[in-house]
């Protein structure tokens, strides 16, 4: 079965393009832009290349552009303005609305140019804090509201993945010339969301500190055998969906006894769920971080 969403209600095209519902109506109305299909109670739904043109729309209106002129473009001209526009300066404002393209039509060209675009004035530091992360936070929102499919989020994922993995290989070959800990990263059992982790790998790394790269679900009794071998390591961990608010607190307890407890380790926390670690049984060697940059700051 097919699971890719090809149909979108007006709302989706307000989640997606950040333009109000109202607004895409009365554009509709008055420069006709979109043609909506209609059920048979009257409601529009749009296909994905309605969703594309005003993607393309919003792109070309953010650069200056008035609707009253967009509107007198054919699609093509429309797309061609909108590829100039990506190709000439998409790498300051507009490459989330170039991202969000490329995803909602499985666009790995659009997507490896858009990023190679980025590199011409940024550096990949710069590309993922101002561009990877607002969109994969955009995203989220998308996933949750059923904007996008799975398929549409796990794709552009898996590409960013690759961005930070390829800049890691770069990093990983240059030997530690900071030797007073080991950072060893991991999520927890059933966490599975570590791109936040892996970009954490990459930083540490190329501030100079050995890593050890665990990834995703590991067991707290995993992680018992690794405290023989270095005399002090930082643990850094990515609690987004796991653990749950009901049982953190518990497995903040129990890894502080069996890892940390009588050792000169620590753990350095971030994602959602930390919200829910009670501030006042939180021991001192483990510690809650608000953001990568926060952790980085720290290095």
């Amino acid at each position: 079965m097919n699971n890719v969403k090809n149909v979108f209600s007006i709302k989706d095209l307000e989640n997606l393009s950040g333009i109000k519902a109202h607004t895409i109506r009365i554009w509709e109305k008055r420069y006709n832009i979109l043609e909506p299909m209609r059920s048979d109670t009257n409601i529009r739904s749009y296909d994905i290349k309605s969703l594309q043109k005003l993607l393309n729309i919003v792109l070309i209106h953010n650069y200056g552009y008035k609707i009253s002129k967009i509107s007198t473009l054919s699609q093509e001209e429309i797309f061609k303005l909108a590829s100039d526009i990506i190709s000439e300066k998409s790498a300051k404002n507009h490459a989330i609305s170039t991202f969000k393209i490329a995803m909602m039509n499985f666009d790995q060209s659009l997507f490896f140019n858009t990023y190679n675009n980025l590199l011409n004035e940024k550096s990949f530091e710069e590309v993922f804090y101002t561009v990877f992360i607002p969109l994969m936070q955009e995203l989220g929102f998308l996933w949750q509201t059923e904007t996008i499919s799975p398929a549409h989020e796990h794709f552009i994922s898996y590409l960013i993945k690759q961005k930070v993995l390829s800049n890691t290989e770069k990093v990983q070959t240059k030997a530690p010339i900071k030797n007073d800990k080991v950072f060893v990263l991991f999520l927890p059992s059933n966490e599975i969301h570590e791109l936040g982790l892996m970009y954490l790998n990459y930083e540490i790394l190329n501030n100079g500190y050995q890593t050890i790269y665990l990834g995703e679900n590991i067991p707290i009794e995993s992680l018992i055998n690794l405290k023989t071998y270095f005399d002090k390591i930082t643990f850094i961990s990515y609690f987004t969906v796991e653990p749950n608010m009901e049982s953190i607190n518990d497995y903040i307890k129990m890894f502080h006894s069996k890892i940390i407890e009588g050792t000169n380790h620590e753990a350095f926390l971030l994602g959602r769920m930390t919200e829910y670690i009670e501030p006042k049984t939180l021991p001192s060697t483990i510690k809650i971080f608000k953001s990568i940059e926060e952790v980085t700051s720290k290095l």
